[in-house]
């Protein structure tokens, strides 16, 4: 799912960045830089998720806080309904993180512990000065319902609520403002796996509810694939591959997607040949990252350009993007189909 012809996407991205600088003695020299966002560029459509997927320490999660000015970005440009938000200041991005909201990972570290439940998910209602007491407390209840959680549990505190609860507390938090697009930072992490599926479920269907769009990020490529629209694919601060869930999963064009999907279980009732091949080595350093190509040290194909030369993301076959010097010549079969 895109944006159609001719409308402007929800959300559109150019060359997004961030560099954190590496402070060292106490007079506060800068000993180095950690590159954790690297020129992303994505878009995305009102009413889809989009996946966000690598290992641990790609960017991910600096990515979705960049979205939300949570931090500031070292470069590139965020348009919202087409209007930049990059560059405005505290007091006019407030109406629009109005509509953009964040589910965070740790639903009891994001919960402040002295407050009600019910204080908790009306705070925002508050902050920006939406409605009275009355229609607040209306509102409360109601997001109490629509999440699975018990009208009695907003005078209960944090602590109170099991892991599962505390993220559907989030997943209310987050409602409150009825924004448009959610980031979802690696929601179901740190839950049962037997609660997974339902927070799942719910934030499937809260958004066929109300039709607002997720980034969802994750390390975990199953989650991803059930929940997702469209999958990015992120390594060492950059995205490498982007398309639909089911040509990514079928049909990968980039080594380090292929990778990855080497590494999920495949369960023998499935039928499914495992023909790729496995991830070696370890994730460089991001203060000292690889030239050209920055998956060049790990990849099973690799030829001379990609030591020299950085891979531009490109259109390789329709709405199929990938940056890897193996397609510079135009598209290739998927690699898992490769001889």
């Amino acid at each position: 799912m895109s944006a159609a012809a001719g409308v402007a996407p929800l959300l559109a991205v150019r060359d997004l960045s961030k560099i954190f600088p590496i402070r060292r003695g106490i007079f506060g020299g800068t000993a180095g830089q950690v590159h954790a966002v690297d020129g992303v560029s994505f878009e995305m459509a009102a009413g889809e998720t989009l996946g966000l997927v690598g290992e641990s320490g790609c960017g991910k999660s600096t990515a979705g806080r960049l979205l939300l000015r949570l931090i500031e970005p070292s470069g590139g440009q965020v348009r919202f309904h087409g209007a930049e938000i990059t560059g405005l200041d505290a007091g006019a991005i407030l109406p629009v993180r109005r509509r953009m909201q964040m589910i965070h990972q740790d639903p009891y570290a994001s919960l402040n512990p002295r407050m009600q439940a019910g204080e908790i998910v009306g705070e925002p209602l508050v902050i920006h000065g939406m409605g009275d007491k009355a229609a607040r407390q209306a509102r409360v209840a109601q997001l109490f319902e629509r999440v699975g959680l018990r009208p009695d549990q907003q005078r209960s505190y944090a602590h109170e609520f099991s892991g599962g609860q505390r993220q559907r507390l989030g997943i209310a938090r987050a409602l409150a403002l009825g924004p448009e697009l959610i980031v979802c930072d690696e929601p179901v992490s740190a839950l049962d796996v037997s609660i997974r599926a339902q927070i799942l479920n719910l934030l499937m269907d809260l958004q066929d509810e109300f039709g607002f769009a997720y980034l969802f990020v994750s390390h975990d490529l199953a989650v991803v694939e059930h929940i997702s629209h469209r999958v990015a694919v992120m390594y060492l601060g950059r995205i490498v591959e982007l398309t639909d869930k089911t040509t990514l999963f079928e049909e990968p064009l980039h080594p380090y997607t292929e990778a990855l999907l080497a590494a999920v279980p495949v369960p023998k009732v499935t039928g499914r040949r495992r023909t790729r091949k496995p991830l070696q080595g370890d994730v460089p350093s991001p203060i000292n990252r690889p030239s050209g190509c920055h998956f060049h040290p790990r990849c099973a194909y690799v030829h001379a350009p990609c030591h020299t030369r950085e891979p531009v993301l490109r259109e390789v076959t329709p709405g199929h993007l990938v940056a890897c010097h193996l397609h510079d010549a135009g598209p290739r079969l998927p690699l898992a189909r490769q001889t």
